[in-house]
C-alpha cells in the first residue's frame, strides 16, 4: 500500500471518528429551557461566572443573590454557606473527587496514580470547595478563563436549590471539612459520586443546564469543551 493511500485511510478514519463524537455528543445532549434562559428584555436576572482552569471549573455566585435565593426557597444548607461567606461579594464554588481536590491544589503537582485512581474508581467520595472572594472573578482569579453567564431569577433559583442538593447534611446543616486551598476557603461534604463520568465539569454544567441552559455532558467532561459548550449560548456579556 503506497503512503498517499495509507494518509487517505488515516484521514478517513479520523473524519469518521469526528463524526461519531460529534454524533454521541448531540444524542446525550439535555435540552434547554426557553422560560428559563435567556432572560428577555427588562427581565430580572443575576449574572453568575464559570471559571476554568486546566484540568477544573468551578461557578462563580454572588453572595447577596445567593443568600437570597437561599432564603426564599428554605434551603438551610445553602443559607448556612452564604451566612458562612456573608462578608464577601461572591464565592467560587467547585465540586470534585475529595480525595484529588484536597491533594492536588494545582497543576504542578498532578500525580497520575491520583488522577486514575478518581477518574477510574466509581464510587469516590465528593466535597464542595467554596471560596470567598471580595471582588468580581475577573480581579482576583488571575489566569483563570472566565465565562459571565446573566440568569434569570427563576433560572437563578433553580440553580441554587440544585446547589443544596450537592451538599451533604448533618442535623440540617452543611458539613465543614476543614480549611480549603486557597484564600478564605472551605471544603463541605457533598453528595454525589466523582469519576470520569461525574467529573467537576459535569457539576458545573448541570448546575447551568438547571438554570435553563442546554448542555452537551460529552463535551464538557474538560474545561475547555465546557466552555465552548455553554459559549455557544451566551450572548457577549461585558461584565
Amino acid at each position: 500500500m503506497n503512503l498517499a493511500r495509507r494518509l487517505r485511510r488515516l484521514a478517513a478514519a479520523a473524519l469518521l471518528m469526528l463524526v461519531l463524537i460529534a454524533v454521541t455528543a448531540m444524542a446525550t445532549g439535555q435540552p434547554g429551557s426557553p422560560d428559563l434562559f435567556p432572560p428577555k428584555p427588562g427581565e430580572p436576572a443575576t449574572t453568575v461566572y464559570v471559571v476554568a482552569s486546566a484540568y477544573h471549573s468551578g461557578l462563580v455566585l454572588p453572595v447577596p443573590e445567593l443568600a437570597r435565593a437561599a432564603e426564599d426557597l428554605s434551603r438551610g444548607e445553602v443559607v448556612g454557606v452564604a451566612e458562612r461567606f456573608k462578608a464577601y461579594g461572591f464565592v467560587e464554588i467547585g465540586w470534585g473527587d475529595e480525595g484529588f481536590y484536597r491533594l492536588v491544589p494545582t497543576i504542578s503537582e498532578l500525580e497520575i496514580r491520583e488522577a486514575a485512581r478518581a477518574l477510574l474508581r466509581p464510587d469516590n467520595p465528593s466535597v464542595l470547595h467554596v471560596v470567598g472572594l471580595a471582588r468580581s472573578p475577573s480581579e482576583t482569579l488571575q489566569g483563570a478563563r472566565i465565562l459571565p453567564i446573566t440568569l434569570t431569577k427563576r433560572g437563578f433559583d433553580r440553580l441554587v436549590w440544585r446547589l443544596g442538593d450537592s451538599m451533604a447534611l448533618e442535623n440540617g446543616r452543611p458539613v465543614e471539612l476543614g480549611p480549603g486551598l486557597y484564600g478564605p476557603s472551605l471544603f463541605y461534604r457533598a453528595r454525589g459520586a466523582f469519576n470520569i463520568f461525574n467529573v467537576c465539569n459535569h457539576w458545573v454544567a448541570k448546575e447551568l443546564n438547571a438554570a435553563g441552559l442546554p448542555i452537551l455532558p460529552l463535551l464538557d467532561t474538560i474545561p475547555a469543551g465546557l466552555l465552548v459548550d455553554l459559549g455557544r449560548n451566551v450572548r457577549p456579556n461585558t461584565n
